[in-house]
This record gives C-alpha cells, sequence and structure tokens, in this order.
C-alpha cells in the first residue's frame, strides 16, 4: 500500500524549511496556493507550474451511459473536468527512479 501526502504534510514540511513560520501563517500559504489554482481553474485558465505540471479544465460531453446497479441505460449530463499532464521534468524524475 503506498502512502499519501497530505495537506498537513506540506505543512509540516513548509515549517521545517523555514523554522520561524507559524504553523496558522503556513496554513494560510497553502490554502491560498490551492485557492489560487481553483479561481484560475474557474476562470478557464490553465495553470503551469514549472517542474510539477499542467492543470486545465475541459468540458466533457453529455454521453449515454448505463447503471451498473440495474442496467438501465441513463443519460449522464455534460459536465467540467480537470486534467493534470506531468511536465517533462517530473516524468523524467520519476522514470529514473528505482522502484
Amino acid at each position: 500500500m503506498s502512502s499519501v501526502l497530505t495537506k498537513a504534510d506540506l505543512i509540516n514540511s513548509l515549517r521545517q524549511q523555514e523554522p520561524n513560520l507559524s504553523r496558522p501563517l503556513a496554513s494560510k500559504l497553502a490554502d491560498a496556493f490551492f485557492d489560487e489554482i481553483v479561481l484560475a481553474l474557474e476562470r478557464g485558465e490553465a495553470v503551469k507550474i514549472s517542474g510539477l505540471g499542467s492543470f486545465r479544465r475541459r468540458r466533457k460531453k453529455e454521453r449515454p451511459g448505463r447503471n451498473p446497479k440495474t442496467g438501465e441505460t441513463t443519460i449522464v449530463s455534460s459536465r467540467n473536468v480537470v486534467l493534470f499532464q506531468a511536465s517533462q521534468k517530473l516524468k523524467s524524475q520519476l522514470k529514473s527512479q528505482k522502484s
């Protein structure tokens, strides 16, 4: 089973790198960072983070679907989805790592 990096872990990492940073301020910084990504995506903008990758919003069209429990055919409505594409740098780093 793989482990999970949480927002709390990110905040702790920030505080280790900057010991004078208080927990509330580190939490506010993390919130502001993630909020800005969400707001940009809501505006339809792409978000590019150097060395990590790009986030973008895409509209999925309405399509036919099936209820897995009942087998009943239904229509899946159109919706927005978020796509992430890893940067070449991230892909290279992960590819070169030994498992």
